[in-house]
């Protein structure tokens, strides 16, 4: 089981310019490996079979037969292989030349794809051999190595795992590629023969187009390039091979090699149809598609083969990598900055109270608010931080509170809750002893009175400190720390807070704010509602005895399972396989099978207080707001799911 995902690959073979022998054994040579690889389909460079420099050699009958065996050879060489091989050779059509992509499967030619867009500028010449496909009859045969064969750039290819489409090399440039209907009629994949030479610069623009029309198309889309060997006279190729998938390269070959190159990953297929279902602007374009469909070809049947899964899978998807977790800070910040200013503007209010714990989201929250009132030029004193200690407070995370806004320089107060609850407890006949769930919601529920109540005296409002991983594992007390006024953190994956502190405190790395934060960020998580455990003050982690992730689990996979329930709709079968991609060296299959069971449970459990979530800003692409992304039925049954990962 493949679980969606197709094996494709981009192949530049050594070409020998006008020697169609030699260039088929190079690229009979890239096959057979792609072949043994499990690939699916294979797409090689723009006239391949002959060279694309071959000029006004292309007028030479020699060639043009020579051309024709190459394919023959290569038919025969396909008999008993499944891959599709998609190459590049001229076709004679009517006294004409074409430019054309053949897509070849067992011994078969299953169609010809003509080149739509001819260059004719700088250094390409190429109306001077070639013909267009438009100038093309609609219904055009050609007969080719001894098959009637449908020649028409109005064509896709169905296979049992994908529907694809091809474009050739100046296609991509026009104003509205031929890619861009062919998606529009279901092509998912969109493989670009290309002979695109390199000048200083050219590169870039290049993959901005590619990353651009495969994610206008939510599309794969493979492109493979002349290399070594095509350069001759006045132009180099540099052989570039390039694998995307809605506008992310997943793979890339290396420009310049002197060797040939067999570049494969796996494109999700299922991922492309997920995002399509749900984009009704793709679904809008496509309903209004007015030209003629396209003619649909279907290819043999080809053996269901497991196969070596390169691609590589993030294991903490709402988390980028390198210079871009620096502009994601920033900008995630800068997002829920300006939706709180706007909702304090809105109502006029110049105060706010947020409860500060010491742990990671009312660290966060505050830094928000903080960063919000510089923005308005409000005084920082307007920021009402209430630190309230409890049963489970630690030293370490009361400290860290305290000590966090004597640095920001905000007003604060303190209530301990201990006294309140104890005769809450006394009034409602709950033993103190009894460490149950009613023990823990009513610490939460009381700090939650306390600071609406605060927000009343001050004409304030209340700033929520959960975020999206709480709120998806139903981590929160209903109507306890679940409510707010307003929930900065509402939209921001607990994997992804942890990251946004860190960034503040490198901010100004030497400041005493900066020190603080730097421990917050290393504190265990936890609601700290269960007494603390006795120890010394050389082990403070010990001190906290209720440490979350032990209960619910690792939040890492959790906003790994988070990413792909809501951002795909994957099933549980898929994301447990992609799971054991990104972290079968650091959790075993077991482990993930658990927490996995756990998040559905959780997940649907606890839909009820996701369906009243006070407002805040989504900052990313997944959001759980009943407003915006996510509207769920709250008693919607579960088993399905729990039966899939019961089976795993």
């Amino acid at each position: 089981m493949n679980h969606g995902f197709v094996k494709i690959a981009a192949a530049v073979p050594e070409v020998r310019v006008a020697d169609p022998k030699f260039n088929v054994q190079q690229i009979e040579s890239l096959v057979i490996q792609a072949e043994g690889h499990g690939v699916e389909i294979i797409c090689l460079p723009e006239l391949c079979i002959t060279g694309y420099t071959c000029a006004d050699l292309f007028a030479q009958q020699l060639l043009l037969d020579e051309a024709e065996m190459g394919l023959i050879q290569l038919m025969n060489f396909s008999r008993s292989l499944d891959i599709i091989t998609i190459v590049g050779l001229p076709v004679c059509f009517r006294g004409s030349l074409v430019n054309c992509a053949a897509v070849i499967q067992k011994g078969r030619i299953l169609g010809l794809v003509p080149k739509s867009y001819l260059p004719n500028y700088r250094e390409f010449q190429e109306k001077r051999w070639f013909t267009s496909a438009s100038e093309l009859p609609a219904d055009a045969t050609v007969l080719l190595c001894g098959q009637q064969v449908m020649l028409s750039a109005r064509q896709l290819f169905h296979t049992p795992t994908c529907t694809f489409g091809v474009e050739l090399c100046e296609d991509l440039w026009a104003p509205i590629p031929p890619s861009c209907q062919q998606a529009l009629q279901g092509a998912e994949i969109i493989f670009n023969l290309s002979a695109d030479n390199d000048v200083v610069g050219k590169l870039d623009y290049l993959q901005g187009l590619l990353r651009q029309q495969s994610a206008r198309c939510i599309s794969g889309y493979v492109y493979a390039a002349a290399g070594f060997g095509e350069s001759t006279q006045d132009v180099v190729f540099s052989g570039k091979a390039m694998i995307l998938e809605c506008g992310k390269f997943i793979a890339e070959g290396q420009r310049h090699s002197l060797k040939p190159q067999l570049i494969e990953s796996e494109i999700d297929v299922e991922r492309l149809r997920a995002d399509r279902r749900v984009n009704t602007t793709f679904t809008a374009c496509s309903a209004k598609e007015k030209s003629a469909p396209y003619h649909i070809v279907e290819t043999a049947l080809i053996t269901q083969r497991d196969f070596e899964f390169t691609r590589p899978i993030n294991p903490h998807p709402f988390v980028p990598q390198g210079a871009d977790l620096d502009e994601r800070c920033r900008e995630m910040i800068a997002i829920q900055s300006e939706g709180l200013a706007k909702r304090l503007h809105h109502i006029g209010c110049k105060a706010v109270v947020i409860g500060i714990s010491g742990g990671l989201d009312s660290t966060l929250a505050l830094l928000i608010a903080v960063n919000t009132f510089d923005l308005l030029g409000l005084e920082r004193h307007g920021i009402v931080g209430v630190t309230m200690p409890g049963f489970g407070t630690t030293d370490r995370t009361y400290n860290n509170a305290v000590d966090l806004m004597h640095a920001l320089g905000i007003s604060i107060q303190e209530v301990n809750i201990s006294r309140s609850v104890l005769q809450h407890f006394e009034d409602i006949n709950q033993n103190p002893k009894n460490h149950d769930v009613t023990y823990e919601n009513s610490q939460a529920r009381e700090r939650t009175q306390i600071l609406m109540d605060m927000a009343n005296q001050l004409n304030g409002l209340v700033v929520g400190t959960g975020d999206l991983s709480e709120l998806a594992l139903g981590w929160c007390t209903y109507n306890g720390d679940h409510m707010s006024m307003y929930g900065v953190n509402a939209g921001v994956p607990k994997t992804l807070v942890r990251h946004l502190v860190t960034w503040f405190a490198q901010q100004d790395q030497l400041s005493p704010a900066s020190r603080i934060l730097l421990d917050i960020v290393d504190t265990p998580i936890s609601p700290e509602l269960i007494p603390a455990e006795e120890t010394d003050a050389a082990t403070l982690n010990a001190q906290i005895a209720q440490k979350t992730e032990d209960i619910v689990g690792p939040y890492e996979l959790h906003d790994f399972f988070l990413y792909y329930v809501l951002r795909y709709g994957f099933r549980p079968s898929k994301i447990f396989f992609l799971a054991q991609q990104a972290f079968g060296n650091t959790y075993p299959v077991n482990i993930l099978k658990k927490w996995l069971l756990n998040f559905y449970r959780r997940f649907f459990g606890h839909q009820f207080k996701r369906s009243c979530l006070p407002d805040g800003p989504k900052v990313g692409s997944i959001s759980l707001s009943p407003r915006g992304d996510w509207r769920m039925p709250s008693d919607a049954s579960r088993d399905a799911w729990l039966a899939e990962c019961e089976s795993l």
